[in-house]
């Protein structure tokens, strides 16, 4: 019963309220950036709210049930990583081996959710924005599980995220080793590739192919899809945060400090995408496959010298 009220409470209620925050502050910061006014608080919700209340359209000659099942998909694979996230963080004695790799596994589904959805709906743009999105996911995941690989070598191998917590609790975050601050970076830049923000946001690429593979998505399809994408504003940051940065704490003053860290993060990735202009996928792919592997292969080396 426990479980269920995480899953429904910390992995559904919080992580969204969290992500919808986020989704505000991403874009009060761009706005600034624009020298604009920006949305007022409750903007992010209003937006899917309506979405909820107008019709769903399914494209004439498109797999119907994969096309609604997508969203639905991604949606539950957020809800569950945000939960095994939240347990992991706040009772770290419950996680269990190799729940690491479970979380790269289960933040892979909202893209292939994706990917589905773009290809089921049989639409020319929305099959192209799906093949970018399977091209990104190639090429950004190699890095990504390369950086998560320092944490496993500085924390005594381990594949338990409540172990790697632990260890950072008692010896302090990895972000403050030369191995650890180079993964951060090479995860933070493949997070920004996660998200589908710019530069890597190439399947949606509005002012190409029209939002790639959500362009026939309406009503409830299309509000899931922005709710999932909103949780992930929070659970990718909070992963890297658990992580590098010793997590979150609820104590006193490290509750400002832990807030801190992940609008930090936030601001971060707005800032990036607020500055960079937008690759091409040939370029992303080279780009992770080169500069980034090798950055991450070398933060592996000094990680094993205990560096």
């Amino acid at each position: 019963m426990i479980y269920i009220f995480y899953f429904l409470f910390f992995g559904f209620l919080l992580t969204a309220i969290i992500g919808l925050l986020a989704s505000w502050i991403d874009r009060k910061v761009t706005a600034k950036v624009q020298y604009r006014v920006g949305p007022p608080l409750l903007q992010p919700l209003i937006d899917i709210v309506k979405l909820l209340g107008k019709e769903t359209l399914i494209p004439a000659g498109s797999s119907k049930i994969t096309f609604l099942m997508a969203p639905v998909i991604g949606l539950a694979s957020v809800i569950l990583v945000s939960t095994l996230l939240w347990i992991n963080n706040i009772y770290p004695a419950k996680s269990f081996l190799g729940d690491l790799i479970v979380v790269l596994y289960l933040l892979v589904i909202p893209s292939i959710s994706i990917i589905m959805g773009g290809f089921a709906s049989r639409n020319p743009l929305a099959s192209l924005g799906a093949s970018r999105e399977m091209k990104l996911v190639l090429g950004y995941e190699l890095p990504f599980i390369l950086a998560m690989l320092v944490s496993v070598i500085k924390s005594g191998y381990t594949f338990r995220l409540g172990e790697i917590l632990d260890f950072q609790t008692q010896n302090g975050a990895f972000v403050g080793s030369w191995s650890g601050a180079l993964a951060l970076i090479v995860a933070i830049i493949c997070m920004q590739a996660k998200l589908a923000l710019v530069p890597f946001d190439i399947p949606e690429a509005e002012t190409e192919i029209i939002g790639g593979p959500l362009i026939e998505y309406s009503g409830s399809g299309l509000a899931i899809y922005r709710l999932m994408k909103n949780m992930l504003m929070f659970t990718v940051p909070f992963f890297l945060i658990i992580v590098f940065i010793g997590g979150l704490r609820f104590d006193g003053i490290h509750l400002l400090y832990g807030g801190l860290k992940y609008i930090g993060l936030v601001v971060l990735m707005t800032l990036i995408r607020n500055t960079n202009p937008r690759v091409r996928i040939d370029q992303a792919v080279k780009f992770f496959w080169g500069p980034m592997t090798i950055i991450a292969i070398i933060a592996i080396i000094l990680a094993l010298l205990g560096r």
